[in-house]
């Protein structure tokens, strides 16, 4: 039996006085501004982590590394994604495939794209190759359109080892 998840988060943009990085799939994009949250706000590593969640039918991010704890303060979010991974392997699933979108106005990520693949391959236990990621604007619409934050989308599939 296979399992498809969904995952789906957004982040807005610090302050750009607030002097954070901007990480997207473990990669350090050079931006004026990175994006506010608890952990380092890699939407990216946040949707993935989601939908393979979704998949294993196992809650959602927010149940296993809440804001409200202070662990997490700062974390790394692939290490994150490869936490989430294991509960998935726990479970009896494998995360065989997984696609990604990022929605931004800028910066272009492009360039980083190889890189981004290959961090959330590795964090899952996954040949790059079961790794799809590519970024979309919203021709200026909503808030990415306005460049107030990113947002990502994921979709994986997971085979029962059952």
């Amino acid at each position: 039996m296979n399992r498809i998840g969904l995952g789906y988060d957004v982040h807005a943009f610090a302050d750009a006085d607030a002097g954070r990085p901007l990480i997207l799939a473990g990669v350090n994009v050079p931006y004026a501004r990175g994006l506010a949250g608890h952990s380092d706000a890699d939407v990216v590593a946040h949707a993935l982590a989601d939908a393979l969640l979704g998949a294993a039918r196992a809650g959602d991010i927010g149940e296993y590394f809440p804001d409200t704890d202070s662990t997490w303060a700062g974390a790394d979010s692939l290490d994150l994604l490869a936490r989430v991974a294991e509960i998935v392997r726990e479970r009896g699933l494998e995360p065989v495939d997984a696609d990604i979108v990022i929605i931004c106005e800028r910066p272009k990520l492009a360039p980083y794209r190889d890189d981004m693949r290959a961090n959330l391959a590795r964090a899952m236990g996954l040949d790059v190759s079961a790794v799809g990621l590519k970024a979309t604007t919203t021709e200026r619409l909503g808030f990415t359109g306005r460049g107030e934050g990113i947002a990502a989308q994921a979709v994986v599939l997971a085979r029962c080892r059952c």
